[in-house]
């Protein structure tokens, strides 16, 4: 093996790690159909066991960061690798949604919650800043996205032909080869003495970011302002807004008990100051903006493709693979562009692409499939993130110092990962609500329904309305004693409510695109000047 060869060696092994984690999102994003008939249940219970695997690593990232820094990044690396293993094992023999819920979302999410950080300062720590770190974390963010956007291709082809349950068994494959490859991997040591961990700190945090992505979730189940069940009514709203709340005064508290062990010489949970570097400000809101979009897109697009149009999920996957394409070749190529575009010109370019595309994409929301538009706004949207993918890692990491290296990783992977979780809540919440307005709609304003059965619908819809294809809502309606000629009626206003609420979830994720533009501002307006490249020993 030759020098060079090896000096990329340990970027094989902590990129491996980066898809391995975020695959399993897109892997159950496209199996949402056959995860419902599996374990007969519905898609609002699939969305929620979605969101709480990116919930409990939003939750606890910044806890495995302080973890890493206190034990060693390596060795918590490893462990979190093996921990997720477990899960993975555990998920792929699931025989009911708790199961699925406890190996997966849990387990997962916590072993995922220790590798990200250490991985973040285990790239920077093996390569020297300037090109070599930049096109290390760029092809980290690549990998990145290419879980997010192969796996529904992987999971779609073996979910159809096979079974969604052997990604999982596979994932214990590939976790024992990365545990293999570490030997190839340096750790990043702190460069005093290694911080003990405060406890207080990691509770708090992982209790408000729960009760935020939370009470998002259960905005279809709770409704925003008037509670959909009127037993859970607080002072006459729906609890939602009381939860986040909640969430948002649990981390003032955070603030506030990190400044306290700050000014009296503890070891924080995380240092309060690294919020107020700008550029790793910034990037932190661009990465949770384009991880929302980009989760919230994922969650909604295979239901177009597989409820309403009746696609399986290999096919789901293949109608997406343009955006694994296009976003790994972008952020692959993206570096070598650094001396025409600024950090600054790429970021905003890739959310001006990112919006450009989404309104494409909404366009191509139709009852019969456009191939070509659907392909070209894909590809389109996956050149937006892989701008973005090959800037925003590398910017964070370079915001600060050697030692602060973990707690910014932890930042890092706790802005995706809230960005994942509010993607899937938010948009899905849009989504459902859009849902059962333009059904209500339809249905008062077509002379075919009697004003009885209009009004007993509208109160069911009241309760909270499913994403369901067109064959079962009829056979409900049947089973229901509709008449024939009304149960046609309300099936059509069914299928056109379905397609407004997939537009209006797509528009809200532009929006999100859009208003990211705003943070920008503070990101790097120059490319940082080249480092000599040191290709043999690591840094």
């Amino acid at each position: 093996m030759t020098v060079g060869t090896a000096r990329w060696m340990p970027l094989v092994a902590l990129g491996a790690a980066q898809f391995l984690v975020v695959l399993d999102t897109s892997v159950m994003n496209v199996s949402i159909s056959q995860l419902v008939a599996d374990f007969a249940t519905d898609v609002t219970t699939i969305q929620r066991v979605i969101t709480v695997y990116t919930m409990i690593m939003a939750a606890f990232l910044l806890t495995g960061g302080a973890i890493g820094d206190a034990m060693g990044r390596r060795r918590i690396f490893a462990t979190g690798l093996v921990i997720y293993g477990i899960g993975s094992l555990l998920t792929a023999l699931a025989p009911t949604v708790g199961v699925l819920t406890l190996g997966w979302s849990i387990i997962e999410g916590l072993g995922g919650a220790l590798v990200l950080p250490a991985l973040a300062a285990l790239v920077g720590g093996n390569y020297a800043a300037g090109r070599e770190r930049a096109l290390a974390y760029g092809v980290v963010g690549a990998l990145a996205g290419a879980g997010i956007a192969v796996g529904p291709l992987l999971g779609g082809w073996v979910t159809t032909y096979l079974s969604w349950r052997l990604v999982f068994a596979g994932e214990v494959v590939l976790v024992a080869l990365i545990l293999v490859g570490l030997r190839w991997v340096d750790d990043a040591p702190l460069e005093g003495p290694r911080p003990r961990l405060d406890l207080v700190g990691a509770a708090l945090s992982a209790l408000g970011i729960a009760l935020v992505v939370l009470g998002v979730l259960q905005s279809t189940t709770w409704g925003w302002l008037r509670p959909r069940d009127p037993s859970l009514s607080l002072l006459g709203f729906a609890p939602t807004l009381f939860v986040v709340a909640a969430g948002l005064v649990v981390l003032t508290l955070l603030r506030t008990w990190v400044r306290h062990r700050e000014a009296v010489g503890r070891d924080p949970l995380i240092r309060w100051s690294l919020t107020a570097v700008p550029p790793l400000r910034a990037a932190l809101w661009c990465l949770l903006a384009q991880n929302l979009v980009l989760l919230g897109l994922f969650f909604s697009i295979p239901l177009y493709l597989q409820v309403v149009l009746g696609l399986d999920a290999f096919q789901t996957g293949l109608r997406l693979l343009p955006i694994s394409a296009t976003m790994l070749i972008t952020a692959l190529a993206a570096p070598r562009l650094a001396g025409v575009l600024a950090p600054r010109q790429a970021v905003r370019l890739g959310f001006g692409i990112l919006f450009v595309a989404i309104l494409w994409l909404l366009a191509s929301v139709e009852p019969q499939l456009d191939d070509v538009g659907f392909a070209g706004a894909t590809a389109l949207l996956g050149i937006g993130m892989g701008l973005l993918a090959a800037q925003l890692g590398n910017i964070a990491q370079s915001s600060v110092g050697e030692d602060d290296r973990g707690a910014a990783g932890g930042l890092q992977y706790t802005a995706q990962n809230l960005g994942s979780s509010l993607g899937t809540a938010f948009v899905g919440s849009v989504l459902i609500a859009a849902l059962g307005a333009a059904v209500t709609r339809g249905i008062s304003d077509d002379p075919r329904v009697s004003a009885d059965l209009a009004g007993q619908t509208g109160v069911a819809i009241s309760g909270g309305l499913d994403f369901v294809p067109l064959a079962q809502a009829e056979a409900a309606l049947t089973a229901s004693g509709v008449p024939p000629d009304q149960a046609v009626a309300v099936v059509e206003s069914y299928a056109e409510a379905q397609l407004q609420a997939l537009r209006a979830g797509m528009l809200a994720a532009a929006a999100v695109a859009l208003a990211s533009l705003l943070a920008t501002a503070a990101l790097p307006a120059v490319t940082p000047p080249r480092e000599p490249r040191n290709v043999t020993t690591p840094a």
